[in-house]
């Protein structure tokens, strides 16, 4: 058997692509941890803003060099990258063998087999479904992808071109995959989409997300559901009322603004304003107290003036987000932003951001300094040695957000829930112990 290694880049639904890959390769090849004991390596690539593209460059010529140098036979390259620039890269990079686009993963060993060189297809394919699936991320929590590509088309954003239009998977489908995923010990679902909020329009001609999570809930070996990516357009109340009402659903709210000024939330095609962000913000925070609101915004948009970027850091710090993420504007070919004048300069865009983010520091800091002394459900993640242990409060989702360490006088498990007071933080994160009276 050939021996298969996956660099896999980008975000959790390109780590959802590699991992049913896996599961339809497993069956014909042997899959490695090792690159160098690999015959074939899959780059499965991101491209969504400018550190993303050269990420997967530098990645693709790193593996070249293997190549070059008789360690691996065959390069394929997968993923947002290979869908967008295939019919260049087979000019520019000749030692990549294979380019399959972001809808047909599902044909990846009939592919390897052919031998065929470019295989890319319209983004907008319909999802394949009941795929096997290898889990990569942990062995507590997954990712479930309940829908593909984007109808929002965001003047800034590639994601329509490369994943294409919004297709829902039905909502049977998604449930046989969590009852699987529950089976391999999975007790976090952590539900992702380019859009959850417009789950289930395509399909049943409504927002269907509320009747997803709470079909979910009913599993009984799901523990917590996590969502990300909820637009706040397409937030509805059915929507907050199961927020409110399903204690397996995580008050845990990713909500992307971008932007507070009405002039340049239109420049970006946002279908939302500043009346309507405030207001989601104040019906979220009024029915659900315990409420996190984790939002991302862009800065150094084209005609950003300094008038329009204070008017976004003054929001930020009277509405103090729980979570937050900044990114400077990074200009995409192929989008209607990349032909805006009034660009912005680097060093101005990165300033803005870096405020933005010190200020967030503060308000992080201020807000852990209010959990003291308090109690809080965690999920364990890891044994970290001997009684100390990493762990995650529903205010945190992996890898973007904080931790919690904690000791314990119990022997715990991956994936355990237990109740934990704060003792202590750091900038982001929290120390505490393992309250053991709360069963």
């Amino acid at each position: 058997m050939e021996k298969i290694h996956i660099i896999t880049l980008g975000c959790s639904k390109n780590t959802v692509d590699t991992e049913y890959m896996l599961g339809l390769l497993q069956s014909e090849y042997t899959i490695t941890s090792n690159i160098e004991d690999s015959d074939v390596v899959i780059i499965n690539t991101c491209t969504f803003i400018n550190d993303a593209k050269e990420e997967s460059i530098e990645a693709i010529f790193d593996v070249v060099k293997l190549k070059k140098d008789g360690i691996i036979k065959t390069i394929v390259l997968a993923g947002c990258l290979s869908q967008r620039y295939a019919d260049e890269l087979v000019q520019e990079i000749p030692e990549i063998d294979m380019f399959i686009g972001t809808s047909n993963y599902d044909e990846i060993v009939d592919i390897l087999k052919k031998e065929s060189k470019v295989n890319i297809e319209d983004p907008s394919r319909e999802i394949a479904e009941h795929i096997p699936r290898v889990l990569t991320e942990s062995d507590y929590y997954a990712y479930v992808k309940v829908s593909e590509g984007c109808d929002n088309r965001c003047t800034y954003c590639i994601i329509p071109s490369v994943r294409g239009r919004h297709r829902s998977r039905s909502i049977k489908n998604i449930l046989e995959e969590v009852i699987a995923l529950t089976k391999q010990g999975i007790s976090e679902i952590i539900i992702i989409a380019q859009d959850t909020s417009k789950y289930g329009t395509d399909l049943y001609g409504k927002k269907m997300l509320h009747k997803l999570l709470k079909e979910i809930s009913c599993i009984p070996d799901v523990k917590w559901i996590r969502v990300h990516y909820i637009y706040p357009e397409d937030f509805y109340d059915e929507l907050l009322d199961e927020f409110a009402l399903n204690n397996k659903l995580l008050n845990y709210f990713e909500i992307p603004i971008q932007h507070i000024n009405d002039t340049l939330l239109k420049r970006m095609n946002r279908k939302t304003n500043r009346a309507d962000i405030i207001d989601l913000i104040s019906r979220i925070r009024a029915k659900i107290p315990d409420a996190i609101i984790r939002t991302t915004l862009i800065v150094g948009f084209p005609g950003e003036t300094e008038k329009q970027y204070l008017e976004l850091k003054q929001f930020v710090e009277n509405y103090r987000f729980d979570r937050l993420g900044v990114f400077a504007y990074s200009e995409e070919e192929d989008t209607p932003a990349y032909k805006l004048p009034h660009k912005i300069p680097e060093g101005i865009k990165e300033r803005r951001r870096d405020e933005i983010m010190l200020i967030q520091q503060d308000i992080t800091f201020k807000k852990n300094n209010q959990l003291k002394g308090t109690s809080i459900e965690c999920i364990v993640d890891s044994l970290i040695n001997g009684n100390q242990y990493l762990g995650r409060t529903y205010m945190d989702s992996p890898d973007i957000d904080s931790v919690i360490y904690f000791e314990s006088l119990s022997k715990l498990e991956s994936g355990d829930v237990v109740t934990v007071k704060i003792l202590d933080y750091m900038e982001y994160d929290l120390i505490g112990v393992h309250d053991e009276s709360s069963k």
